[in-house]
């Protein structure tokens, strides 16, 4: 099957609508060489891929046992910071709890003045005072003797009158 492919002219005298007719065979050749030329930029990508694998083997290699360990030092010294962190905050809410009175499980600020308020607030909330008034003072001595009927039936009959 031909196929037509407009091309220009070198020819300044030519026309330009001169039309140049391909057969299939020239056309699949222009493909194939195309296609040759744009695989052969990445031929040696591989090859590459390969070194660069070497490179950073070696490299970490290369790394002296000093290196290493100054890794791992890093990381322990991360890990002892946080450590002390948690500590130091834990041993503050149980200062602010000794001195306030309320339980440590209840404090979850991050500084002494925070859980200084936050310990208030809660005093605040819980109305430390005393249990409400009783008609005997919360006395059991000033119970009347007698069963606990006779008591009732005392009580209903001047409740009713």
């Amino acid at each position: 099957m031909a196929e037509t492919v407009n091309q220009e002219s070198t020819n300044p005298a030519a026309d330009p609508q001169t039309e140049r007719t391909f057969t299939q065979s020239e056309m699949n050749a222009i493909l194939q060489d195309r296609l040759a030329r744009e695989r052969g930029k990445y031929a040696d990508y591989e090859v590459f891929k390969a070194k660069a694998e070497k490179f950073d083997a070696a490299e970490e290699a290369e790394k002296s046992e000093l290196q290493k360990a100054n890794e791992r030092a890093d990381a322990l010294k991360k890990q002892v910071d946080q450590l002390t962190a948690a500590a130091s905050l834990r041993d503050l809410r149980a200062k602010v709890a000794k001195a306030t009175g309320v339980p440590e499980e209840l404090l979850n600020a991050d500084t002494e003045e925070a859980c200084t308020a936050q310990a208030q607030a809660i005093l605040k909330f819980a109305k430390p005072g005393g249990y409400p008034q009783v008609q005997d003072g919360g006395d059991p001595q000033n119970r009347t003797s007698g069963s606990t009927r006779d008591e009732f039936a005392a009580w209903f009959e001047q409740a009713t009158k």
